[in-house]
């Protein structure tokens, strides 16, 4: 018996706006190691990354047609065609969970393997025995890189009854004292978010969550003037059915809710559509281990609020997607395997 590996063929890399270049090699990297081809399809308000990426890789060596960039702000005009056209055997994707089914369907119609890096509603669960202290680094590292607009961002905060207040008060101590403005200014640790529309989804969550009887403790109005700036907010006493416990925020608001007992913290953890990755605080290594088989993600955080890491698998499971990138089974997305079964003589 003999396995080979081949490269799987021509690929289709679909990227998102935020980590741009970030996301752009995780997806080029294990391509070229492989021994593919690709088309990179950067997402239309960060074009310039992804063509200074292709420069980079030029310059580095890179042999004309390997990487191809389209630049385009119709997507579906461009994606659709080279999905249904048979050439592309691999789509890489990492945005929302709806685009993410609309190109699954496309997939299908020619049978091309997928690999999903979809949506994300991260619990971060902290318990009565956790370092409060660590907590608290761990909420702000997952809640505010990048403003909030990553999908592993921290979005439900379930904090142990016994220790809730001063959880809450702590992290809205930490994030009032953050300083919202241009990047171009000395000092600013707060930069605008995306867009209008990324920001008006913010204030909707926000409002909601108030009208639903949610209490501000820092943060929760727009400032004047100009730009897309929304200044960290934390919730408290939020009520388990406002729109932002079932929706990616992505941005920097933190709704904190308590819990009371192990079975009913990971019922709630659970209870969404997605499972990219999860938090959980404790000093019980016993009920850590437990807690993280328990829930349904991908990724696990234990005391830390940054799970990233280019040497370990980052994906999820549900609708959060398909596959994994990074680490040694990051380039297995990118390879077939080939049996050849030989006769014993």
């Amino acid at each position: 018996m003999l396995l080979s590996r081949r490269p799987v063929g021509p690929c289709l890399l679909i990227t998102p706006w935020n980590f741009p270049l970030a996301m752009g090699t995780r997806k080029i990297g294990p391509a070229i190691a492989a021994g593919c081809t690709m088309i990179l399809k950067p997402a239309p308000q960060t074009p310039l990354s992804g063509l200074a990426l292709a420069a980079i890789l030029k310059e580095a060596g890179l042999p004309d047609g390997v990487l191809n960039v389209v630049t385009t702000s119709r997507a579906g005009e461009v994606c659709e065609p080279l999905l249904r056209g048979g050439r592309i055997r691999k789509l890489s994707f990492t945005g929302s969970t709806a685009v993410g089914r609309h190109l699954l369907a496309l997939s299908a119609e020619t049978v091309v393997r997928t690999s999903m890096e979809l949506g994300g509603n991260a619990p971060f669960i902290v318990y009565e025995d956790a370092d409060l202290d660590t907590a608290v680094d761990g909420a702000m590292l997952a809640k505010m890189r990048n403003m909030g607009e990553a999908c592993t961002a921290a979005n439900r905060f379930f904090v142990h009854r016994s220790v809730a207040g001063e959880f809450g008060r702590r992290l809205a101590e930490r994030m009032g004292a953050l300083v919202v403005g241009p990047g171009t200014r000395d000092g600013v640790d707060v930069g605008p978010l995306i867009d209008r529309a990324g920001r008006a989804k913010v204030e909707e969550l926000v409002a909601d969550a108030v009208e639903r009887g949610a209490r501000v403790l820092v943060g929760g109005r727009t400032p004047e003037g100009p730009g897309c700036f929304y200044p960290p907010t934390v919730l408290t006493d939020v009520d388990p059915a406002s729109r932002l416990m079932d929706t990616e925020i992505f941005g920097p608001v933190a709704a904190v809710l308590t819990f009371d007992d192990e079975d009913e913290v990971v019922g709630r953890a659970n209870d969404t559509p997605w499972g990219l990755v999860g938090y959980v605080f404790t000093e019980d290594l016993d009920r850590a281990l437990r807690v993280s088989e328990r829930l349904e993600v991908g990724m696990v955080g234990l005391n830390t609020g940054l799970v990233s890491n280019p040497a370990a698998p980052f994906g999820g499971v549900k609708q959060s997607g398909l596959g994994r990138e990074g680490g040694r089974t990051g380039i297995e997305e990118f390879l077939e395997v080939q049996y050849l079964a030989v006769p014993v003589r």
